[in-house]
């Protein structure tokens, strides 16, 4: 069997093809993730005009803090609920506009407008439901008896960041979920509804085993959206408050690095944190992609 090959009149066009996107990573995430490294080894002034070394005191004295495991705590609950919550819901929308035969277009462009929201203004606009005062949202809780008030209670901000931040994240997962729907062949499900299996069944047995391949993928970009790409959602909202109730990882590395101005300390939590992800994303493809299906 032979293998088409592209190939090139030039040796060097598909490096030169190349070189924007390795451009791109170089100076906007080896470059700073180096610079972070290093820098966690320092004391740096407030000014960032002196450096002292202190090998590793930044990172004893980061590990000696018992508010910063209760922000790595906080930071696994919420990257876990906002992956769950956005993967869920856009497999439903994604399953229901599959199936949909009148007005598929507007439906499926409604979904996808979320995802051109930018994320404060995500945030903004679900802060607005969930005020206390004047908020929609608050008012048809208070009418089922749930007091919900993201300013006052850790676990309504909670609920209110992982709302905001899953809403953000449907759009995107929607699209990928609706084209594995339609890449599977309508002879697979003829075959199923003959055997006698139910749509519930045929969901279950077909369909899920079938998009384990984008299932294991969105669950990687979730998580790392989750960690890394929520701070203007959580910053527009919560401010990481009540107490430290809603102070993930990044907003931490945030607040320490520019209000706290804390440099090198901030620098160790970057880079904790980046181990963190990685071990993450290590562990994911380690066991669960053994049940995904190519």
């Amino acid at each position: 069997m032979q293998t088409k090959r592209v190939t090139f009149r030039h040796v060097w066009l598909p490096y030169l093809l190349c070189l924007p996107q390795l451009a791109v990573t170089l100076v906007f995430f080896i470059w700073p993730a180096a610079e972070a490294i290093i820098e966690s080894f320092y004391r740096t002034n407030a000014f960032g005009t002196s450096m002292q070394f202190v090998a590793f005191e930044n990172f004893q004295r980061l590990f000696n803090d018992p508010s910063y495991f209760a922000s790595m705590r906080v930071s696994v609950i919420f990257a876990v609920s906002t992956t769950v919550l956005a993967m869920t819901l856009s497999l439903l929308f994604a399953a229901v506009s599959d199936r949909i035969i009148r007005g598929t277009n507007a439906y499926r462009t409604f979904l996808i407008w979320p995802y051109a929201v930018a994320p404060a203004v995500a945030g903004v606009l679900w802060l607005f439901l969930f005020n206390p005062s004047i908020g929609i949202a608050t008012y048809a809780l208070e009418l089922l008896g749930i007091d919900f008030n993201a300013t006052i209670y850790p676990n309504s901000a909670m609920a209110l960041i992982i709302i905001a931040a899953a809403w953000k994240q449907i759009s995107y997962n929607f699209l990928f979920f609706l084209a594995g729907l339609q890449a599977i062949p309508n002879s697979v499900y003829e075959a199923a509804a003959i055997d006698g299996a139910g749509p519930v069944k045929r969901f279950f047995t077909i369909v899920l085993p079938l998009l384990s391949p984008t299932t294991f993928f969105l669950l990687v970009v979730n998580m790392v959206y989750a960690f890394f790409e929520t701070f203007a959602v959580i910053h527009a909202t919560t401010q990481g408050g009540p107490g430290q109730a809603t102070s993930i990882l990044v907003y931490r590395v945030w607040k320490d690095g520019f209000v706290g101005l804390d440099l090198g300390g901030s620098a160790a939590q970057s880079v904790v944190l980046m181990a963190l992800v990685a071990t993450f994303t290590v562990i994911q493809f380690r066991y669960i992609e053994r049940q995904v299906e190519y």
